[in-house]
């Protein structure tokens, strides 16, 4: 099958049809999950059988459904910080490109002071301060993530605003928000759809990180990243709790990179660009 003129690989597919599978059962968790996710159905890290197929956690909740509710919390919120991490990485970014040279300065300027700070030393930072509540778990992550986003957004907006059309518009009197989301945001969405898969990876791996130090999603909201944290003494027994949510997050990092480096590969980035691929 081919998409614009360009052959979609196999392995499109598989990200495909991961990402979607997981979709799916995260959305319809109610339906889908055999227990509630903080119901106790038996012992501690009971192994799996055919009553619960991933067997129990550490204090005997059902592993199958304390995994598909954790998938709904850690996508969610990892999709709506990227969300906001696109859009104020974007929005900065076309505005640097698009207005004065002291504008452009201004903001590469505090960009540059952000992107000097480690983001986990800086997210623990801003925790201790304000505590780990979702919202403010979701506004840390993505103002420290759409310093990247802002690079590659001024970027592709340079680009595009030395051409003819740009200036076309220009020398008609057009403001810079037409200029923006007329002339620079249509011709941008290639690089920047793919930026947002890339920024979601990112993003849902940071999550995970978080719930794994005991900064993430608190208890008893399940999500993977606490899962991994909370069943990892299951090893030493001979256990296989922690390795479930582990693999989910493994999982769906592998399905979403392989639809983005299909992206990558057709619409080429600018020079310096997608570096952290």
């Amino acid at each position: 099958m081919k998409i614009a003129g360009h052959r979609v690989p196999v392995t499109v597919y598989i990200g495909g049809f991961i990402v979607l599978v997981t979709l799916i059962v995260i959305l319809f968790a109610p339906w889908v999950a055999p227990y509630p996710q903080t119901k106790i159905v038996g012992g501690v890290w009971d192994l799996p059988d055919a009553h619960d197929w991933l067997g129990t956690d550490s204090i005997g909740r059902d592993m199958l459904s304390r995994l598909i509710y954790g998938g709904r919390t850690s996508v969610t919120i990892a999709l709506v910080a990227t969300f906001f991490t696109m859009l104020i990485g974007v929005g900065l970014g076309f505005l640097a490109a698009s207005t004065n040279k002291l504008v452009d300065s201004i903001l590469s300027r505090i960009v540059d002071v952000l992107l000097a700070m480690p983001i986990l030393i800086f997210a623990l930072m801003v925790f201790a301060v304000l505590g780990t509540s979702i919202p403010i778990m979701i506004a840390t992550i993505s103002t420290l993530e759409s310093t990247r986003v802002f690079r590659l957004a001024r970027a592709v907006a340079m680009n595009i605003t030395v051409l003819d059309y740009v200036q076309v518009a220009r020398l008609r009197g057009e403001g810079v928000g037409w200029v923006i989301f007329r002339e620079i945001l249509p011709n941008a969405l290639p690089p920047l759809i793919a930026e947002f898969g890339l920024r979601f990876c990112f993003t849902f791996l940071f999550i995970a990180s978080l719930s794994f130090l005991g900064l993430g999603i608190q208890p008893p909201a399940a999500d993977w990243g606490s899962m991994v944290h909370d069943n990892a003494q299951a090893i030493s027994f001979g256990g296989f709790a922690p390795l479930f949510p582990a693999a989910a997050i493994a999982l769906v990092t592998i399905g979403v990179n392989l639809i983005v480096d299909w992206l990558l590969s057709i619409h080429a980035l600018p020079a310096g660009a997608g570096a952290e691929v």
